[in-house]
């Protein structure tokens, strides 16, 4: 079992593992974002719901991981001892250096070449489920990101059905461990060890031999005589692999939900192709793979009328904020057509997350092959019971053939 009802009801200001919540959280944000868009729970975390409100925090330097007990979850211990923590979890000075060196090899002109490859796989992989009823997340959304995944950082092939589980194991991750059962919590260590081991051989490799793929950028980075150690490679190899896997899948999987629950939508924009770009857009705002990201106060800042002490932890729930009136006209509202808005679905500051094109590559080629078929929903979707992340854990569609 994960944290316990009693405990639940002190940290958070809602049951993340109701059956309710999980099919559907927005009515539950929605009240918490009129009733008191920033609030504190039993426990002293705080809550924000508003747009304006966890954009603020999210720019604001006095806000960042710090060094709470959340934040040690994530925390990889190399053999010599020293301690590493993945730079999405880090506050300047270090989550500077190494996310510039990350940013280095992580250029947009990598990704922007896989776009003509990531509508061929796309394509392939609808073609394949094409002609009756299939699960969407085993056809396409679990597939088509661990296979750009796998062609960006050079993963063999053969790896390719070990690691979505490994990363899949890593994403329940997470979560606070307080969120998740032992059993879980050892999958997800030794997820992130396995997948660890596997890219210290390719990182070997790569030294001998360089490539024009993502692991071979890394071993190259360079700022001003500054480059990544081994085990920081190690570690970006495999947050980047699993978190960037899970938020993938997750987008394409809502996205598609959403799109098949209103038709109209999904006829306009079988019309209006140029618009699918701005349509993923839309779907991350209106069902956000990433429901929920923490912050800790590093100094005394007021954000909203409220002040946070130094050490306070906050959560930011962003699907309540993508969702709020004052921004979105008719936020509850799929609107494919929608102006291009400021959505957070991927942070935001410093800590925005720099894997989003990749995500947004595959998430707009599942779209384009899809709409070349005729689809309907053809049973109740399943969700994934995680705080985190808001995924499925199955879609039922008849695909046309």
């Amino acid at each position: 079992m994960t944290a316990d009802a009693g405990l639940l009801a002190q940290l958070l200001p809602y049951d993340p593992f109701d059956p309710a919540f999980i099919s559907d959280p927005y009515p539950t944000y929605r009240k918490l974002r009129e009733e008191s868009p920033i609030l504190r729970t039993p426990a002293g975390l705080w809550a924000l719901t508003g747009f304006e409100d966890c954009s603020a925090v999210l720019r604001d330097p006095r806000f960042g991981w710090g060094d709470g007990a959340t934040v040690a979850d994530h925390f990889n211990t190399a053999e010599d001892g020293s301690v590493v923590r993945p730079f999405i979890f880090a506050d300047p000075p270090e989550h500077t250096r190494i996310r510039t060196l990350v940013s280095k090899a992580f250029a947009a002109r990598r990704v922007d070449r896989m776009r003509d490859r990531a509508l061929e796989l796309a394509h392939e992989l609808v073609g394949a489920a094409a002609g009756g009823t299939a699960d969407l997340m085993t056809a396409v959304a679990h597939p088509l990101p661990a296979l750009l995944l796998g062609e960006l950082m050079a993963v063999e092939p053969e790896h390719e059905p070990r690691f979505r589980q490994l990363t899949s194991d890593i994403a329940r991750g997470l979560d606070p461990s307080f969120f998740l059962t032992p059993e879980e919590i050892a999958k997800r260590d030794n997820g992130r060890r396995e997948l660890r081991e596997y890219f210290a051989t390719l990182v070997e490799a790569r030294r001998g031999k360089p490539g024009d793929d993502l692991v071979s950028s890394l071993v190259a980075a360079e700022e001003a005589g500054d480059r990544l150690t081994e085990f920081e490679i190690l570690v970006t190899c495999t947050l980047l692999l699993g978190a960037g896997y899970a938020t993938t899948v997750n987008l394409i999987g809502n996205g598609m939900l959403a799109l098949l629950r209103a038709p109209d939508q999904l006829e306009w924009l079988r019309a209006n192709r140029d618009a699918i770009p701005g349509a993923v857009e839309e779907m991350m705002r209106f069902d956000a793979p990433v429901q929920v990201v923490s912050r800790t106060a590093l100094a005394e800042a007021e954000i909203g009328g409220t002040t946070f002490q130094p050490g306070e932890q906050l959560m930011l729930l962003l699907g309540a904020a993508n969702r709020d009136p004052a921004l979105f006209e008719n936020p509850e509202e799929l609107r494919v057509a929608r102006p291009a808005s400021r959505n957070i679905a991927f942070g935001l500051g410093i800590h925005f997350c720099v894997g989003a094109p990749v995500a947004r590559l595959a998430a707009q080629a599942a779209v384009t092959a899809l709409l070349d078929h005729d689809l309907a929903l053809a049973g109740e979707p399943g969700r994934v019971p995680n705080v985190v992340m808001r995924g499925l854990a199955e879609l039922p569609v008849e695909i046309g053939g």
